[in-house]
């Protein structure tokens, strides 16, 4: 205890020294640590920090759980973890592709110059691990995601850059931390086509990445089938507790997951209404989901791309 207390005042002595601001972290279930992002739209005051991010430490390691939306977020977050551990980073896994959850990992490929237990023998740099289909995604819409980077941050967009994973998962994945596993799960083509859930059996801590989303308005970049198909499967896994890509940590699942269930079923309805009406886009734009609207935040901003996302597909039904 004496050791751990000690580190922890090292870790912080160095932050301190280095005039670093580590990104501010809860402990929700031991050894289990999140940021919650704020509910900013990317397109309005975006900071790099809207999604839920974290961390989980094992008895020899530790594993990151995406990064945030840009490098100093992702730096912030490094910082947090050397407050509470000097173990070394082992894995940084990313839940989906999307900016806001992976701009971060810049900071983690750098040298880890005092890990725990030898400072004298700086670590590897973290195994980056994430979906069969991220590194495709990463390649493709690189170029997008960096000119919207810049446009959002100028010149503070500084290090950040896709980094992507070293290892993928096609199926099913089982990490070691010592005297803890994660399970990692690729699903089929969902929120996005490579997401990714991750399950800490320790403490029953089940990471969705934006399978899931509370309060903030899901946002549709995959089949929206198939993420239903995914939220019942979800429904059926154990869990104590869930970290959703966005809003609080939950204890009842369920119960957000049929929220947002509602949402994606009154969307999808809405809009083939509209198509069999005769209504074009934009008019379905101001209507779909409309009785959705007081149940989460964002609504009109967020809405409005996911009918523009679907619309042309529905049109082949």
């Amino acid at each position: 205890m004496r050791r751990l207390i000690l580190a922890a005042w090292l870790a912080a002595c160095a932050c301190a020294q280095a005039g670093a601001a580590p990104l501010q972290v809860s402990q929700v279930a031991p050894g289990v640590y999140v940021h919650i992002g704020q509910h900013k739209d990317i397109e309005d005051g975006y900071d790099g920090d809207i999604a839920n991010i974290g961390f989980v430490v094992g008895q020899e390691a530790v594993a990151v759980i995406d990064t945030g939306g840009s490098y100093a977020v992702g730096k912030a977050l490094r910082e947090a973890i050397r407050q509470i551990t000097r173990l070394p980073i082992r894995y940084v896994i990313n839940t989906h592709v999307h900016p806001d959850h992976v701009f971060g990992n810049a900071a983690f490929v750098e040298p880890d110059p005092d890990p725990y237990p030898d400072p004298a023998a700086p670590a590897a740099p973290p195994r980056l691990v994430g979906h069969a289909m991220l590194p495709q995604a990463m390649h493709v819409r690189s170029a997008t995601y960096l000119r919207s980077l810049a446009r959002a941050f100028g010149a503070q967009a500084g290090q950040s850059r896709l980094v992507p994973p070293d290892q993928t998962v096609a199926r099913r994945l089982t990490l070691d931390l010592g005297g803890r596993k994660l399970e990692l799960t690729a699903w089929p083509r969902a929120h996005t086509d490579n997401d990714l859930t991750v399950f800490d059996v320790a403490s029953g801590t089940l990471w969705t990445g934006d399978l899931l989303f509370v309060e903030r308005t899901p946002s549709i970049d995959g089949d929206v089938a198939g993420w239903l198909a995914a939220t019942g499967d979800l429904a059926r896994l154990p869990a104590v507790r869930t970290v959703p890509g966005h809003g609080p940590v939950v204890r009842d699942k369920n119960r957000a997951l049929a929220r947002q269930r509602d949402y994606l079923t009154v969307l999808l309805r809405d809009v083939r209404a509209s198509i069999r009406a005769g209504s074009d886009m934009a008019a379905a734009m101001a209507t779909a989901a409309a009785s959705e609207r007081a149940r989460w935040q964002l609504f009109d901003a967020v809405n409005p791309r996911n009918v523009s996302a679907i619309y042309p597909a529905l049109e082949w039904e």
